[in-house]
């Protein structure tokens, strides 16, 4: 018996075929991207890479799946290898374990890759990683801010240039207007207005001024409609 046979009752035998000759791109595994990267892996994808440069701190535990006691101060990447590895183990996996520069996201992307997950939280990285898809003519989709929010029934997925109610799709759509991108990039957002007390101001490092409060569930849900989409679109190419 597959580990995969519930799914191949649903998607019935073309359709987990399109799945597992599927070659997905996972940039971030913070909270959305963790979440994101497991829903792929276990929808039976065969061929993947992951990217991050962070590690495990004790801040993570509210929201990221393999955030634990046990993980604290090792690798994103490693720890998520593992556990993609744990449920597939035939998965061909390439992992990265760097912060995506400029020049690096133009490099990493490449037509072999069927979608790109840009589940980033910094704005600079996002745009370069977008702009460096458009280029190559990869598809992506790019989350946006889960923080600052409480209902996960508002979590959606439109282009870009149809996301209302949240700051990063706002500052994000202004920088990629700059870059001459400003629609055909899918983005899950949410349609909530932000709870303003939750916004707190930083000194700036690792390109971040400020971010939201953030309850476990939400980048959760964020990772689930991002992975669901792509899953989705591969179920249904022609």
């Amino acid at each position: 018996m597959s580990w995969l046979e519930r799914t191949e009752l649903l998607v019935q035998e073309e359709g987990l075929n399109k799945i597992k000759n599927a070659n997905i791109l996972v940039v971030g595994l913070g909270g959305v991207g963790s979440f994101a990267a497991e829903f792929i892996a276990r929808a039976g994808v065969n061929k993947m890479t992951i990217v991050d440069g962070d590690f495990f701190d004790e801040t993570n535990k509210n929201r990221q799946l393999p955030a634990l006691n046990s993980t604290i101060g090792k690798s994103k990447a490693l720890v998520m290898a593992s556990r993609i590895k744990d449920i597939n183990p035939d998965i061909e996996l390439t992992v990265l374990e760097e912060f995506v520069s400029p020049e690096r996201a133009y490099e990493i992307i490449n037509p072999e890759f069927d979608y790109i997950l840009d589940c980033i939280d910094s704005i600079t990285p996002k745009v370069n990683l977008i702009v460096a898809a458009r280029r190559k003519k990869v598809k992506i989709i790019s989350s946006m801010g889960a923080g600052g929010k409480l209902d996960a029934s508002k979590v959606k997925v439109k282009d870009i240039s149809k996301t209302k109610n949240c700051r990063m799709a706002k500052n994000l759509k202004k920088r990629l207007k700059a870059r001459k991108v400003d629609k055909g990039v899918r983005a899950v957002y949410s349609e909530e207005i932000q709870i303003p007390q939750s916004l707190k101001l930083t000194d700036g490092t690792n390109f971040k001024k400020s971010y939201y409060g953030t309850i476990s569930y939400m980048p959760a849900a964020f990772g689930l409609q991002a992975a669901s989409y792509v899953i989705n679109q591969l179920i249904n190419k022609k």
